[in-house]
């Protein structure tokens, strides 16, 4: 395998007034393609900080960020925003959908930036809803779906620009014990197809469905263990309406 992911030395210090707060304090730290890889750590860890910094969201202080083997950790808002676009993917614990429209117009939503055409758009997020289990409900809106459906509409979402990288904050934190193993599924099957996928959670069960484990505490990785993922064996979904029962929904 090549590196996708490779930090050197990151820092990342907030100063809120007179007082500076180091949420990173030298994280050095290699993702290989394909890997999938649990960042954990309680509150204030520096686990959301460092996921901001890989999926370009922020820039470090210090250090050296590669991407796909390009330096972005000093890059300006544009072209961070061209390599969010073309190279990650986001997936994250509220859905993040727009109320108001559909389920297929939110997956075509990155795409709007793409220079794709209409009916280029339409197809490739009819796709990656294909591809989640829920081409049948692409003109449904998020308040006609269930919890676990949103999250699969919002992977749908993360993958219809074809990224490198997913990265998925707290992506079950939303979801009852089931869901999130449908959920986690999903995740696992976008790594066998060779997407890097970077998971920050703060549940021990979600964790050991990843291959590899990174434990951050006040700024630093304080282990980085390999291991033998558990596989996420989901049951398989309810007819129409009965996985928001499930679920305990409207």
């Amino acid at each position: 395998m090549t590196a996708l992911i490779e930090l050197h030395d990151i820092a990342k210090t907030y100063r809120m007034g007179d007082v500076s707060v180091e949420a990173l304090r030298g994280v050095t730290l290699t993702i290989e393609d394909g890997e999938f890889v649990a960042i954990m750590g309680a509150s204030g860890s520096g686990k959301s900080t460092l996921m901001n910094v890989l999926g370009c969201l922020d820039r470090p202080t210090r250090g050296a960020y590669r991407l796909a083997g390009e330096e972005v950790s000093r890059l300006g808002p544009e072209a961070l925003a061209r390599i969010r676009n073309r190279t990650i993917g986001f997936v994250f614990q509220s859905f993040n959908l727009l109320s108001r429209t559909s389920a297929l117009e939110n997956v075509e939503l990155p795409l709007l930036y793409s220079g794709l055409g209409a009916r280029d758009r339409h197809a490739r997020a009819t796709e990656a809803l294909r591809q989640v289990g829920l081409a049948e409900r692409a003109g449904h809106h998020p308040n006609q779906m269930s919890g676990g459906q949103q999250q699969r509409v919002a992977i749908a979402r993360a993958i219809v620009g074809r990224p490198r990288l997913v990265l998925a904050d707290e992506p079950t934190g939303n979801l009852d014990s089931r869901t999130s193993v449908e959920v986690i599924a999903l995740l696992q099957a976008l790594g066998r197809s060779g997407i890097t996928v970077v998971l920050v959670t703060h549940e021990p069960d979600i964790a050991e469905y990843a291959g590899r484990v990174i434990t951050m505490k006040d700024g630093l990785i304080r282990s980085d263990e390999r291991r033998k993922a558990r596989i996420a064996a989901p049951r398989a979904e309810a007819p129409e309406g009965g996985a928001a029962a499930a679920e305990g929904r409207p």
